[in-house]
C-alpha cells in the first residue's frame, strides 16, 4: 500500500503542486511574520538592554493618553546629586530628552523621519552604555552647537557646519552641527540631535534645574534590584517611578510592541485567508482525484485492501503534500522576512538580515499549519475513498452517494444559516455596541459556513440565470459550457467558494468604509464651523510659538486652541474610567456647532467646569450640577462640576470615550507645559478664506509639519485614513484571488482529464479547437461570477450589519459603493478567463483518436 501510495502521489504531482501552492502561501505568511517580529524584538531587546541604566528615576504617571498631549513631565535635576550619595551608587547622570520638538534644516525641510519614527532632541552624556560614539567633529558646547546621528546626516545630506532649527516647546532656536555620532548598535530609525546638558535643560524644558529622568549606575557587586530598593527608600513616597535596567528595557519593548503587533496580525491575516481558501482548493483537488481513481481504488479493494488502508493511503498522500508545501513555504517565509527587513530599512528602521532570528517555534508553526491544514482538508475525501466498493473496479462510475450529501447539506446549511441570520438580525436590533459587535462576529462566521455548506444547492438556480444568455450568444458551445458547470454542483460550489470568501470580505469592508466616509462627511458638515483647521501632519502637538504667529497673521479672526490630556474620572456609579479629555478656548461656538442636551458652551468651559457626552453621562448616573473627581497626570487631582452635556449623535462628542472637555484655564492649571494639537481659525471680517489661506501658509513656512486644511481637505484626510484599511482588504482580496485562480485552474485541469473521452468525441463530430477553448473559458467565467455573486451578496449583508454597529457610535449614514461592486463582478469574469487559459489550451491540443480511446 505504501508503494502504491507513493506511485499515486508521483503520478499526480503536477496537479498536486497547484494545491501545494496554497499551502506554500499560507505557511510563508505565518513563517515570515514570526521571523520578522522575532528579529525586530531581539534587535530592540539587545538595544534596550545595552543602553538602559542600572536604575532609572522618572516622573510617575499612571495615565496613558489616547492622543499626544505635548507636555513633558520632569524631575528636579538636583536628584542626581542626592542619589549619588546612596549606598551602592557608582555614578548618576541627568537625562534631558524630548520627542515633541520638530527639527528643520536651513531650507525648512524636516530633518526627522517621515514614517512615524520619533525625532529625539537630548543631552549628550557619553557613558559606557551610550548607543553612539563620536566619529567626527567635537562635542557640543554652548547654546548654538549640536551633534547629529550619522544615519540622519546621511539621509538628509547634512554635515558639520550646517544649521538646524529646533522647534521646542519654550520656543525655536538655531544650532550648528559640530559633530557626527554613529550608532554602535541598531539604529531604531529615530533622528537624534544632541545638545550639551545646560542648553538642553533651558531650551527644551524652559529653565535650568530640570531633567526628564535620572540614571543611576550601580557599584560593582550591587545588583539592580537592591539599588532600586535603596533609591526608592531615599526618595520615599510614590512621587517618582523607579525602574531597574530590566524593567526599563521591558517598558521600552512594550511601547514598541504595538507597532510589531500590527505587522504580525496583518501578516497572520494574510495567512488566515490563504489557509481558508486553500482548504477549499485541497478538498476539491482530492475529491476530483479520488473520483477519477474510482477504478484504481476499487481494484485495490478487490485485491484485499480494507477501508482503513485505502483511507490511510489517501491521507498519506495529503501528508506528503503538506510536508512538501510546508518545506517550500518555510523557505518562502524566510525570503519574505528578508524582504520585510529590507523594506523596514528603506523606511528608516535599520535592521540587518544577517541578524535574522529563526526560533524553534517558527518551523514548528510552519509544519503544524501546512501539514495540519492539508490533513484536515483531505480527511473527508479520504473517508469517501474508503467507501469505494470493490465492484467499482468493473466500471468508470464516480463515487456513489451524490444525492445524499446534498440533502444533508440542505438541512445543515439551513440550520446554520438560520442561526447566522438570527445573529445578524440581533446585531441590527441591538442598542449596545459590545452586544452588537459580538452578534456581528457570530453572524459573519455562521453565515459564511452556511453559504459554503449550501453553496452546491445554489449552483443550479444561480448558474442557470448567470449563464442563461450563453446559448443565445455562443450557440451550442455556450449551452455545453453552462451544462458543464451544472454537471457536478458540489465541485462547482467548492471551486467558487475559494473566490467567494475573499469577495465577501471585500464587499463587507467596502460597504463599511463607504458608510464611515459618508458619516464622517456628514459629521464634519454638521459640527465643523471653522474656515481652517491647523494640525501637525502626524497629529503630534506643536509649540505655542505656532499659535502666536498664527494669531498675528493679517486677516485672522477667532483662533480656538484644542489641547488634549489623559484623565481618570471617578463616576457616581463607582466606576473609574481612564480616557482623554480636550480643552478649548471660550469662543468654541465660533468654530464648531456643538449640540447640547443640557447647558451651553459657557457652562462647559467655565472655571471648575467639565462637559461630557449625554449617553456616557446616563450610563454612569452623571447629572448636570454634580461634581466628579478628576485625576490628571503627575498625580494632580481636583473636583469639577458638570456644566453641560453634549449630544453629537452618539459620537462621543469629540472622538474619545465620554467626550470629556473643559476650558483652557483648567488644563493650564493641572497640566502645565502642554502643547496645542489643533487650531480652529476663522477669517476676520473683510477677509475671505481664499485670501487668508496663502497668508497662513506663508506664516507656517518655517513649520512644515503643520498643515492648513479647510473642510474639503479635512474630509480628504479622513477618507485617506479609512482607505488605508480598505487597501489592506484589497491586498487580502488579491491573495484570495491568486489562490482562487489556482483552484479554478486545478478544477478545470482535472475536469479536462476527466472528460478526455468526451472531448475527443466532440472534436470527432466537428467541434473546432477555438470552440473547445471558448467552451472551457465560458465554464470558468460562469463559475467565477457565481462565486463573486455569492460573495458580494454575503458581503453587502455583512457591511450593512457593520454599519448598524457603527451607527451606535454616531456613524449613521449607510452607503453601498455600487461602482466597486460592479467592478469586482467584471473583474471576477476576467479572473475566470485567465484561470481557463492553460486548461483550455491543453484540451485543444489533445490528439482526437487518443482521446476517444482513453479510459
Amino acid at each position: 500500500m505504501l508503494k502504491a501510495t507513493l506511485r499515486s502521489f508521483l503520478a499526480h504531482k503536477g496537479r498536486l503542486l497547484l494545491s501545494a501552492l496554497a499551502i506554500v502561501l499560507s505557511v510563508a505568511f505565518v513563517a515570515g511574520s514570526l521571523i520578522f517580529s522575532d528579529t525586530v524584538t531581539r534587535t530592540f531587546d539587545r538595544l534596550f538592554a545595552s543602553t538602559a541604566a542600572d536604575v532609572t528615576v522618572e516622573p510617575k504617571n499612571d495615565l496613558k493618553s489616547q492622543l499626544p498631549t505635548g507636555a513633558t513631565e520632569t524631575v528636579p535635576a538636583s536628584l542626581a546629586d542626592r542619589l549619588a550619595k546612596v549606598d551602592g551608587a557608582a555614578a548618576t547622570h541627568v537625562d534631558v530628552s524630548v520627542e515633541n520638538a520638530p527639527v528643520v534644516d536651513s531650507a525648512n525641510k524636516p530633518v526627522g523621519s517621515t514614517t512615524g519614527a520619533p525625532t529625539i532632541v537630548t543631552n549628550w552624556e557619553l557613558t559606557e552604555r551610550s548607543p553612539l560614539k563620536l566619529t567626527s567633529g567635537h562635542e557640543p558646547h554652548g547654546g548654538d552647537e549640536a551633534l547629529l546621528d550619522a544615519d540622519t546626516a546621511d539621509k538628509k545630506h547634512l554635515g558639520i557646519g550646517d544649521v538646524l532649527t529646533v522647534q521646542a516647546q519654550p520656543g525655536s532656536f538655531e544650532v550648528r552641527i559640530t559633530g557626527i555620532a554613529t550608532f554602535t548598535t541598531t539604529n531604531p530609525g529615530a533622528a537624534l540631535i544632541f545638545l550639551d546638558t545646560p542648553t538642553a535643560q533651558s531650551r527644551l524644558l524652559g529653565r535650568p534645574g530640570l531633567a526628564t529622568s535620572i540614571s543611576v549606575d550601580a557599584a560593582p557587586g550591587v545588583d539592580d534590584a537592591r539599588l532600586k530598593q535603596r533609591v526608592s527608600a531615599e526618595l520615599g513616597g510614590g512621587t517618582y517611578d523607579v525602574k531597574t535596567a530590566e524593567e526599563q528595557a521591558k517598558s521600552s519593548a512594550e511601547q514598541l510592541g504595538g507597532f510589531l503587533d500590527v505587522i504580525k496580525y496583518v501578516m497572520l491575516g494574510f495567512a488566515g485567508i490563504a489557509v481558508l481558501v486553500g482548504i477549499f482548493l485541497i478538498v476539491n483537488t482530492f475529491s476530483m482525484l479520488i473520483a477519477q481513481r474510482t477504478r484504481e481504488l476499487g481494484l485495490l479493494r478487490a485485491l484485499g485492501a480494507d477501508r482503513r488502508q485505502v483511507r490511510r493511503s489517501v491521507l498519506t498522500e495529503a501528508l506528503l503534500l503538506g510536508l512538501v508545501g510546508s518545506t517550500l513555504g518555510l523557505a518562502a517565509g524566510i525570503g519574505l522576512a528578508v524582504g520585510l527587513i529590507k523594506l523596514m530599512s528603506a523606511f528608516g528602521m535599520n535592521l540587518k538580515s544577517t541578524e535574522m532570528v529563526i526560533g524553534w517555534g517558527t518551523p514548528v508553526a510552519a509544519y503544524v499549519v501546512g501539514v495540519g491544514v492539508t490533513y484536515i482538508a483531505a480527511y473527508l475525501p479520504a473517508r469517501r475513498a474508503a467507501g469505494v466498493s470493490p465492484m467499482a473496479a468493473l466500471s468508470d462510475a464516480e463515487v456513489a452517494g451524490v444525492g445524499r450529501p446534498l440533502r444533508v447539506r440542505a438541512v445543515v446549511g439551513g440550520v446554520v444559516g438560520a442561526a447566522g441570520a438570527a445573529a445578524l438580525a440581533g446585531c441590527a436590533a441591538s442598542t449596545k455596541t459590545s452586544t452588537a459587535a459580538s452578534l456581528l462576529g457570530l453572524g459573519v462566521v455562521l453565515t459564511l459556513i452556511a453559504t459554503v455548506i449550501a453553496g452546491p444547492l445554489l449552483v443550479r438556480p444561480v448558474i442557470r440565470v448567470l449563464g442563461g444568455a450563453f446559448p443565445a450568444l455562443f450557440g451550442p458551445v455556450g449551452r455545453m459550457s453552462q451544462r458543464n458547470a451544472l454537471r457536478n454542483p458540489r465541485r462547482t460550489g467548492a471551486t467558487a467558494a475559494a473566490l467567494m470568501v475573499g469577495l465577501a470580505l471585500v464587499g463587507g469592508m467596502s460597504v463599511a468604509s463607504a458608510s464611515m466616509s459618508k458619516s464622517f462627511d456628514q459629521q464634519i458638515d454638521k459640527t465643523l464651523g471653522a474656515d481652517f483647521v491647523l494640525q501637525n501632519a502626524n497629529f503630534v502637538p506643536f509649540s505655542r510659538e505656532v499659535t502666536e504667529k498664527v494669531r498675528a497673521t493679517d486677516g485672522v479672526g477667532p483662533v480656538v486652541r484644542q489641547r488634549f490630556t489623559p484623565v481618570a474620572v471617578r463616576l457616581p456609579d463607582g466606576k473609574r474610567v481612564e480616557t482623554t479629555a480636550a480643552a478649548y478656548d471660550p469662543r468654541l461656538d465660533d468654530v464648531a456647532h456643538v449640540t447640547y442636551a443640557a447647558g451651553d458652551t459657557a457652562a462647559a468651559l467655565g472655571e471648575g467646569r467639565i462637559a461630557m457626552d449625554v449617553k456616557f453621562a446616563k450610563d454612569h448616573d452623571v447629572r448636570v450640577g454634580g461634581t466628579i473627581p478628576v485625576e490628571f497626570p503627575a498625580g494632580r487631582r481636583t473636583e469639577l462640576t458638570v456644566g453641560a452635556l453634549t449630544d453629537q449623535d452618539g459620537g462621543g462628542g469629540f472622538g474619545t470615550q465620554g467626550g470629556l472637555f473643559f476650558g483652557f484655564g483648567t488644563i493650564e492649571k493641572y497640566v502645565p507645559g502642554g502643547q496645542d494639537s489643533a487650531l480652529y481659525v476663522n477669517a476676520a471680517p473683510g477677509t475671505s478664506p481664499d485670501e487668508l489661506r496663502p497668508r497662513l501658509e506663508k506664516t507656517l513656512e518655517p513649520y512644515p509639519q503643520v498643515q492648513v486644511r479647510d473642510q474639503a481637505d479635512y474630509k480628504e484626510l479622513v477618507h485617506d485614513q479609512i482607505a488605508v484599511l480598505l487597501y489592506l482588504v484589497y491586498a487580502l482580496l488579491g491573495l484570495a484571488i491568486v489562490i482562487a485562480v489556482l483552484g479554478v485552474v486545478n478544477t478545470l485541469a482535472l475536469s479536462v482529464v476527466e472528460r478526455t473521452r468526451e472531448i475527443g468525441l466532440l472534436r470527432a463530430i466537428g467541434l473546432g479547437r477555438r470552440q473547445l477553448r471558448r467552451m472551457i473559458r465560458l465554464e470558468s467565467v460562469v463559475i467565477a461570477v457565481f462565486g463573486a455573486v455569492l460573495g458580494l451578496a454575503l458581503g453587502i449583508v455583512w457591511g450593512v450589519c457593520v454599519q448598524q454597529v457603527l451607527a451606535l457610535q454616531g456613524m449613521k449614514a449607510l452607503a453601498v459603493p455600487w461602482t466597486t461592486i460592479v467592478a469586482v463582478v467584471i473583474g471576477s469574469a476576467v479572473v475566470g478567463i485567465v484561470a481557463a487559459l492553460l486548461p483550455a489550451l491543453r484540451a485543444s491540443r489533445m490528439n482526437v483518436l487518443a482521446a476517444i480511446a482513453h479510459e
